[in-house]
């Protein structure tokens, strides 16, 4: 292929709505509390979770042209967006942040996404910050001879995507009173709460120490839709110490759960969202005879 339109997209076969899973676990059961599974990672099995959810609007309107987009050098949005240019024959370059990192060896994720065909470029962590200005932007299209490209944001997380993932939320109407989804950038919660009915809600998890993501959701919320949406709020207290950092009492967590249920357990996002709602669901943070649906937004990678 030269480009990609939706039709393009739809061959890849995409299992939507993805499934609902019911996790039996007396930890909150005990509580009155019902756990289901948004089964977001049995989406697709190179475009997991919601970067399928946020890719596809995004990769619908390329058409044959560069993709560019951001990441750090873990970055599972960088290894979807470089198996979405494999896959749909589109040109894809990464900038990465840390320049440190040139010239070393390439870590596990990274080297995926080479061999998928990505261009990696490493820019400084000042210069990453900037990114998004208009003047830094433009130098780096230059820097990599893609100033026509499709530019789409680190996390996927714009107004397309916002609205891609407002399809979670419909799946999910008719099965919880309560969906949850761990938050990086806020696109999928955007999308998430903005497509639930009414009288249900939307409880985000960030990842990501800071208390800045609330803003970033209501900017998301009205470039998508002119405004706010959804019943929707965030607690703070999970993320760990910050982007990918863990503690013992996680891990432990985590390795229980997977042993628990035979499901294996993402570490940078998953797990806060399960460690956060047993601890909440202990807190009585939820009337008896909640369904709480824990939206799984991606799988642990090789």
């Amino acid at each position: 292929m030269t480009g990609t339109d939706t039709s393009d997209l739809a061959t890849l076969g995409p299992r939507l709505p993805s499934p609902c899973q019911e996790v039996v676990d007396g930890r909150f059961e005990r509580h009155g509390v019902r756990l289901l599974l948004k089964r977001d990672d049995l989406i697709h099995p190179d475009l997991v979770g919601n970067k399928w959810r946020k890719l596809a609007p995004n990769l619908a309107t390329a058409r044959g042209r560069t993709v560019v987009t951001f990441g750090g050098a873990y970055s599972n949005h960088l290894r979807a967006t470089a198996a979405a240019g494999r896959l749909l024959g589109l040109s894809t370059v990464g900038v990465v942040r840390g320049q440190e990192l040139a010239g070393r060896p390439l870590n596990p994720s990274l080297a995926r996404c080479a061999a998928d065909g990505m261009r990696l470029h490493f820019v400084d962590r000042s210069t990453y910050r900037r990114k998004s200005e208009p003047e830094t932007l433009a130098a780096l299209l230059h820097a990599v001879a893609a100033e026509d490209a499709v530019v789409v944001p680190e996390g996927g997380s714009n107004a397309p995507a916002v609205r891609g993932c407002r399809a979670l939320g419909e799946e999910l109407g008719g099965h919880a009173d309560v969906a949850a989804v761990a938050c990086g950038t806020g696109g999928t919660l955007a999308g998430l709460a903005a497509g639930l009915p009414p009288g249900r809600r939307t409880l985000g998890i960030p990842v990501l120490r800071g208390g800045f993501l609330a803003d970033d959701i209501r900017r998301l919320q009205e470039r998508a839709f002119g405004g706010p949406r959804g019943d929707w709020s965030l607690d703070d207290r999970f993320h760990c110490g910050g982007y990918a950092r863990t503690t013992p009492e996680l891990d432990s967590f985590a390795d229980d759960f997977e042993h628990r249920h035979g499901l294996p357990v993402e570490r940078v996002y998953v797990a806060k969202l399960l460690h956060a709602l047993l601890a909440l669901t202990q807190e009585g943070a939820f009337p008896r005879g909640t369904t709480l649906a824990a939206v799984v937004t991606g799988r642990p990678f090789p």
